[in-house]
């Protein structure tokens, strides 16, 4: 029997003419509707035709997670007063609910865009609702992308709604074709806000790891709001972890009931949180409960502040968690909670200060995830580049660059991007492409069964008290009774089955495109396929399978999801084929390992090197077939360590895996080599003698002063001309000792413009030596190209009156003592000898007695020798 008075209690009620008018009129709408209004349950019951009297339809909601889906399902069959499965199913990952008669199905988006994959008209349904849009996953923008596409070229029939708590309603009425929007107004009691900041500063958070100081925290604040509040309590946690910490730490609590909820919570203990209880309630929830689930009797929010987000895992090479600050509007979303039935009250563990500084919004997923998987999506649809779909947010190009090259290196699409039959394999098992891969590459060498189960360890992270090694992990799953275990085994079911779903029927296998391990990526050896299909049963086992042992099996499963981190020991450290570094933890079983396939590592805050924390032992054949795509063979002659280097290199990635010495390597090559050593080292590796050090100085004087034709000498000129002023001698040379008996000045007399001529004048224009009165010929010093300087003794400078140039530049004079130290600089000598020599004459007089010490110096002999010696 329908529970009429149930619906009619629900705010949503009030709108649903407005929308069934908008959905009537434009065949899409945009429904906003906070928390607890009814519009994941009641809208589609309308819809349908199952409440209200319409006519009848097909309605599938589409919802971003399981325990949503489910709990949807559960709730609109308790309104009409069915069981599951009747007028109302739900279908998530590994389980299916529904019947003949099923008009409502709820499923997670994951699941809708595996039925558009497979029938892009999706036959049969009337309506599509895409539930709490605002969370902007990217399942559900490409799903609402891939709708979009089918209303415009296929089904323009089709009815969209786009629902959400608090959403951009504009936004997503644009991309809806101008759709109107429908407002509901939910109850909303007042709340009362306390800021419960920690009494000392915390760590931040950092990847998936939350401080235990703040965990410790939460749960005293949990305390402090059942002593000061009443009804229930729910805390908001970022993630499984943090919900079991807070849940031991609260053990005790007389009559009261502490429930956890979160993804992985066994479907009883949903139904309980959806339910009133009978004593007091802590809920210890995700965001899940947040807006999609709807948790009745809640009076006081506890917020921690936390939620996860997906991002790029470096560490596993796969997009994941990641734990940051909740944003303003998902604030707002918690608090809410405390509201809707009475009057409540938030308790926000952070300070006031800080709530300015948080984020607005959670950013979109697509603007931070990996992009792999979503653009084998969008390459099975047919848009590789995803330009022909319609979004909030484009995909960002750098991240869909990436994306399509890891798809091109594991076979999943071809050189325009599009899915290849393998890609398309890949994208119906419901796994990231690189997990995939693993799948159905290693099945016909292990067999589907030991393939399954390994991938299914990869696809979710085993619990630290596992260990790190992955072959034990294995064993451990396989013998454990706890709740990872029995999720192991489901997954590993699953993927069993949707190896086997996915194989290609007979009729589309061709020559043109092997599956298997010879894929197009050049990933594995073809022989290894033929040999795999020769001994195929009917399951996809090989004959050879059985007699791969388990720690072969899961070495090459991890290598072949991994292959960028298959890992040589390298004296203490691991080297990765990507380039990283890595380091087994104190008293591993995997230290020691010639090779190892790195499934999870990470780098710890303030570590040189990463850290390896799942890995399986491999041989260096296992890695030469899963990183065959960047296996390399090639002659290298460069500079190292001071000298060339020549030598004959097999590769794969960064990890050498044979080195020779090359006995005659090409000449350009050791030229090039060279030419590298002197960019790197400088040209000091050539022999520069003290004449060629100032034939370079008086160039750059030149350059500086003139101009062209003479030609610039800074390291960067000559480097860039190093053909023109080096050669022959560079072509002759074939190691750093032959550099060094290179004659750098007679090369570089080279350069000089002999072909205009003024190459005969470079002893006028900057002349090596000056000829001063006395007749010496004194070296100029070009080292500073704005002004040559000459250093020379006083006397010998007496009878000239003003200071000599050097191309039109006044040359700055260091007039010397007797004894050859400096008394004086003047780049104007005749101002000098008239007021700043008698300052010199009188301090150096007495000193030096037996030199002439003139009172006119502009005047005066000059002369290199004592009064005694001119007497004579």
């Amino acid at each position: 029997m329908i529970r009429h008075d149930a619906l009619d209690r629900l705010p949503v009620h009030s709108a649903v003419p407005a929308l069934q008018d908008a959905l009537e009129e434009h065949g899409a709408a945009v429904l906003c509707a906070p928390p607890g209004t009814g519009k994941t349950t009641l809208v589609p019951l309308v819809l349908a035709g199952l409440v209200g009297g319409g006519p009848a339809r097909r309605v599938v909601v589409a919802e971003p997670r399981r325990i949503a889906a489910r709990a949807a399902a559960r709730r609109m069959a308790w309104l009409l007063g069915e069981k599951p499965g009747g007028s109302v199913g739900h279908t998530v990952r590994g389980e299916r609910v529904r019947g003949r008669h099923t008009r409502v199905e709820v499923v997670t988006t994951g699941v809708l865009l595996q039925r558009l994959q497979r029938d892009q008209e999706l036959s049969g349904v009337d309506v599509v609702v895409l539930d709490e849009c605002h969370e902007r996953h990217l399942d559900a923008d490409t799903a609402a992308a891939f709708l979009l596409d089918v209303r415009e070229t296929l089904r323009p029939d089709l009815r969209l709604v786009a629902a959400s708590a608090t959403t951009d309603a504009a936004g997503w009425a644009g991309l809806l074709g101008g759709a109107p929007v429908v407002e509901a107004q939910g109850v909303a009691h007042p709340v009362e806000v306390v800021w419960a900041p920690p009494a000392r500063p915390v760590r931040p958070p950092h990847g998936l790891r939350v401080d235990p100081a703040l965990v410790a925290h939460v749960a005293s604040v949990v305390r402090r709001a059942l002593a000061e509040c009443e009804g229930d309590v729910l805390c908001f946690l970022p993630g499984v972890g943090e919900i079991a910490r807070v849940a031991a730490r609260l053990g005790g609590l007389d009559g009261v009931e502490v429930l956890q909820v979160h993804g992985r919570a066994p479907a009883a203990v949903q139904d309980a949180v959806l339910s009133p209880g009978a004593r007091r309630r802590v809920v210890l929830s995700t965001s899940v409960a947040e807006s999609s689930l709807t948790v009745p009797g809640v009076r006081v929010v506890v917020d921690s502040g936390l939620a996860r987000e997906p991002r790029v895992d470096h560490a596993r090479g796969l997009s994941a968690l990641t734990t940051v600050r909740a944003s303003r509007a998902a604030g707002r979303q918690r608090a809410g909670r405390a509201g809707r039935e009475a009057a409540g009250r938030v308790y926000r563990c952070w300070p006031e200060a800080e709530d300015l500084r948080l984020p607005a919004f959670p950013a979109p997923e697509i603007r931070l995830a990996d992009l792999t998987a979503f653009a084998l999506q969008v390459a099975c649809w047919g848009d590789p580049d995803a330009t022909g779909l319609r979004f909030l947010d484009a995909p960002p190009d750098g991240a869909m660059a990436a994306a399509r090259s890891v798809l091109s290196a594991i076979g999943a699409v071809d050189t325009a991007g599009r899915a290849t039959r393998r890609g398309a394999r890949m994208s119906r098992i419901g796994l990231h492409p690189r997990l995939a891969r693993a799948l159905l590459d290693a099945a016909p060498s292990v067999g589907p069964v030991r393939a399954a189960e390994v991938v299914a360890l990869l696809s979710e992270e085993p619990p630290q008290e596992y260990g790190d090694d992955l072959a034990a992990v294995w064993r451990a799953a396989r013998r454990g009774g706890d709740a990872y275990a029995a999720r192991w085994r489901e997954e590993a079911r699953r993927l069993r089955a949707a190896y086997e779903n996915a194989a290609p029927s007979a009729s589309s296998h061709g020559p043109a495109e092997p599956d298997g391990l010879a894929d197009p990526g050049g990933l594995a050896d073809p022989a290894d396929t033929a040999d795999a299909a020769d001994g195929a049963d009917a399951s996809g086992s090989s004959a050879g399978a059985a007699r791969v042992s388990d720690d072969h099996a899961v070495g090459l499963v991890a290598a072949l999801a991994f292959p960028e981190r298959l890992a040589r020991d390298d004296g203490g450290s691991y080297l990765m084929v990507n380039g990283s570094r890595a380091e087994t933890g104190d008293g591993s079983a995997l230290r020691g390992a010639p090779w190892l396939a790195v499934a999870v590592a990470d780098r710890p805050v303030g570590a040189r090197h990463a850290r390896v924390r799942l890995a399986a032992v491999v041989d260096e054949e296992v890695a030469r077939r899963a990183a065959g795509a960047v296996r390399s063979a090639a002659q290298e002659v460069r500079w190292a360590d001071g000298d060339v280097v020549a030598r004959s290199v097999e590769r794969l990635g960064a990890v050498e895996l044979t080195v020779r010495p090359l006995r005659e390597p090409a000449p350009a090559a050791v030229g090039e080599a060279l030419r590298e050593g002197l960019r790197e080292e400088g040209l000091g590796l050539l022999r520069w003698t003290p004449e060629a050090r100032l034939l370079r100085q008086r160039l750059a004087f030149l350059r500086l002063r003139l101009g062209e034709p003479w030609p610039a000498v800074g390291d960067d000129a000559l480097h860039a001309r190093v053909d023109e002023w080096l050669e022959p001698e560079l072509g002759r040379a074939r190691r750093r000792a032959d550099l060094a008996r290179i004659d750098a000045g007679q090369c570089l007399s080279r350069l000089l413009p002999w072909s205009t001529g003024d190459a005969a004048r470079l002893d006028e224009l900057a002349p090596e030596r000056i000829t001063v009165p006395s007749g010496s010929r004194i070296t100029v010093d070009y080292a500073d190209p704005e002004r040559p300087v000459l250093a020379v003794k006083l006397q010998e400078m007496f009878g000239l009156r003003s200071s000599p140039e050097i191309a039109g530049v006044p040359v700055l004079v260091h007039l010397l003592s007797p004894a050859g130290r400096p008394a004086a600089v003047t780049a104007d000598l005749a101002s000098f000898w008239r007021s700043g020599y008698r300052a010199v004459r009188a301090e150096l007089r007495g000193r030096y007695p037996k030199h002439p010490w003139p009172e006119d110096p502009a005047t005066a002999e000059p002369t290199r020798h004592t009064n005694a010696r001119l007497r004579r």
